[in-house]
């Protein structure tokens, strides 16, 4: 996962990108919040399109991930 801040029309937003392991952008995902409610529609959303369940899910290390995946 990988987090970039934008500035869209003067407001701070997030863009969320899921990247697989060859460096191929799976999903991406402009939201205006950072926190575990945001991170699990990302997870939501990234896995909802797969045929199979990763084995290992890596990420940056913000703790929103952790408290979606616990959750998903």
């Amino acid at each position: 996962m990988d987090e970039v801040f934008l500035r869209i029309n003067g407001e701070l937003r997030y863009l969320w990108r899921a990247v697989d392991q060859h460096g191929a952008v799976l999903d991406i995902l402009v939201q205006d919040r950072r926190n575990a409610g945001a991170a699990k529609r990302l997870f939501k959303r990234l896995l909802a399109g797969l045929k199979f369940r990763p084995r290992r899910i890596v990420t940056d290390g913000l703790r929103s991930y952790g408290a979606a995946l616990k959750a998903t």
